[in-house]
């Protein structure tokens, strides 16, 4: 039986969708095939009707996951946005949600190992992001800062076991943060 082009799309985004949620919580490296297709419902042999490798899939997750990153923290901000925006990602609800949350902290590492096509995808949505943010903070080796320095505490906080020390460096960061936007620009 064949299935229409759009029953066709609509497991695609499906498993897209699907894929990314279980990257972002487990990691994208430690799922097969299979089991990210069973995940939704049907057999593994199905997946290569949809992407023609798992790394096409973790290209097209890269590329969708950043780009609504981009869309959440960097599109139409000015500094009071960014700030409600900091405070939102360093939270513990982001720590304790990675599924729900920005890919950067979830799969950087996968990244960082993956081709240099995903690479330079990651790295085309992260330089918009850090452009965006440059643009309000007036300051591109701020913007650069504040965005790495977000992000390894996110990491940082999930690597940690004890709630009250994961609240502690989100807590810091965010002060820290706070008074590298207060300073003025010299």
């Amino acid at each position: 039986m064949r299935y229409s082009a759009s029953h066709k799309l609509e497991t695609k985004q499906r498993l897209l969708e699907s894929s990314a949620v279980s990257a972002k919580k487990s990691g994208f490296s430690s799922v097969g095939v299979d089991g990210l297709m069973k995940a939704i419902g049907l057999s593994g042999g199905a997946f290569y009707s949809h992407f023609s490798s798992k790394d096409e899939l973790f290209a097209t997750i890269v590329e969708r996951e950043l780009c609504q990153s981009l869309g959440r923290l960097g599109e139409g901000q000015d500094r009071e946005k960014l700030e409600r925006c900091l405070k939102l990602y360093l939270s513990m609800s982001h720590v304790e949600n990675p599924e729900t949350g920005c890919a950067l902290p979830a799969l950087g590492a996968e990244i960082a190992r993956s081709n240099v096509t995903i690479r330079q995808q990651a790295e085309h949505w992260i330089c918009r992001l850090q452009e965006s943010w440059a643009n309000v903070l007036q300051s591109e080796s701020l913007a650069w800062a504040i965005l790495s320095q977000c992000i390894g505490a996110l990491v940082v906080a999930r690597m940690l076991a004890t709630p009250d020390i994961q609240r502690t460096v989100l807590k810091s960061s965010y002060e820290e943060i706070g008074r590298q936007i207060a300073s003025p620009r010299t």
